[in-house]
């Protein structure tokens, strides 16, 4: 009989610092900023609060670690998809710890919370299986010519979690970053960082290279809009307010039109037909999922969200999916390679 989960009242604060080319270092400024405790109003901890300078030296890091002939360009697929089962079962190891911090930052019951750190180790073991099964195809182009596409990582991402699932959205935005075989600079919410420096630690246990992961805590205006505006930054992924998606947006057509996706704030109406028969009229269920502009329809269910299937949304809703074989679209760059050959035969 499996044991049940228990929770560690007063959790040991480890990391409190900014995370860099696998290493704990204070803010350039030496600045911090506290973490609240939401249930007493208390104070937790100080940790290190990253602005610009932080930003540019986490976005530097992890373009040096994506060069060409760097030990993480170089490394096989199948061995990210190693790197990402192992992070997996480190999050298992540790979720009564993650929970705990989770309940202490932001508030969350400590089974919800163990649950999300548990579906979380999921969605990893889940990209960790399609790391090596991501690639192009040949082409029957006409003429003496042979063509074929390349899936490329797009490059460094920026990725900007929300406060209400820490351990959830650390794994939906690194998960398919890494299969794809980019390199990533993550901002936690500055209401939650605790859980994601505990995460981001054991990404360097696992051994995955130095330069690939880095995290810097800190607050939108300065840390996240230096990320969403960098010009090294190839790729930005956010989830949060469509407020804030917005400016995202237009920070990433203004610099370098960055790929962006953005999963925002979604209303989830429930819609009762006035002939429901929650037994019958199946085929009512598939009219209106074929009309409805939504990105997820439940039908008779609600809230029911798997790694395998894709999630996001249509129009303020946001851009993209996140989860399933169709989360690993925003990090590819797809290659057309065309040669000419003396003769192509069938």
């Amino acid at each position: 009989m499996e044991k049940s989960p228990k929770p560690v009242r007063d959790p040991k604060i480890v990391y409190t610092k900014i995370f860099i080319n696998n290493e704990f270092v204070d803010s350039v400024s030496g600045k911090t900023f506290p973490v609240i405790n939401p249930a007493t109003g208390k104070k937790i901890c100080d940790v290190s609060e990253g602005d610009k300078q932080d930003i540019d030296k986490a976005v530097a890091a992890a373009k040096e670690a994506f060069k060409l002939g760097s030990p993480w360009r170089r490394m096989d697929a199948s061995q990210r998809g190693r790197l990402l089962y192992k992070l997996g079962d480190l999050m298992e190891r540790d979720a009564e710890i993650i929970a705990s911090l989770i309940t202490l930052e932001m508030g969350k019951p400590f089974l919800h919370a163990y649950g999300e750190t548990l579906w979380a180790a999921g969605v990893l073991r889940y990209y960790a299986g399609l790391a090596d099964k991501i690639g192009g195809k040949t082409i029957p182009i006409d003429g003496d010519l042979f063509a074929f596409t390349r899936h490329e990582p797009v490059g460094v991402c920026g990725q900007i979690i929300p406060w209400n699932y820490p351990s959830g959205m650390f794994t939906w935005k690194i998960g398919p970053a890494l299969a794809c075989g980019c390199t990533v600079v993550m901002k936690p919410a500055e209401q939650s960082p605790l859980s994601g420096l505990h995460l981001i630690a054991l990404c360097q246990e696992v051994g995955i290279p130095p330069g690939v992961v880095n995290m810097v805590p800190g607050y939108g205006p300065t840390a996240g809009a230096a990320l969403s505006n960098h010009p090294d930054v190839d790729k930005v992924a956010f989830t949060g307010s469509t407020e804030v998606g917005k400016i995202i947006l237009q920070a990433s057509g203004e610099t370098n039109i960055k790929r962006t996706t953005l999963e925002l704030g979604g209303k989830s109406p429930c819609v009762i037909m006035d002939d429901a028969d929650l037994t019958k009229n199946i085929d009512n269920a598939m009219m209106f999922t074929q009309g409805v502009r939504a990105g997820t329809v439940w039908v008779n269910l609600y809230d029911v969200v798997h790694p395998q299937a894709p999630f996001g949304g249509f129009k303020m809703s946001g851009l993209g999916r996140e989860l399933g074989e169709y989360g690993i679209s925003a990090y590819q760059e797809v290659k057309s390679v065309i040669m000419k050959i003396p003769q192509k035969n069938s």
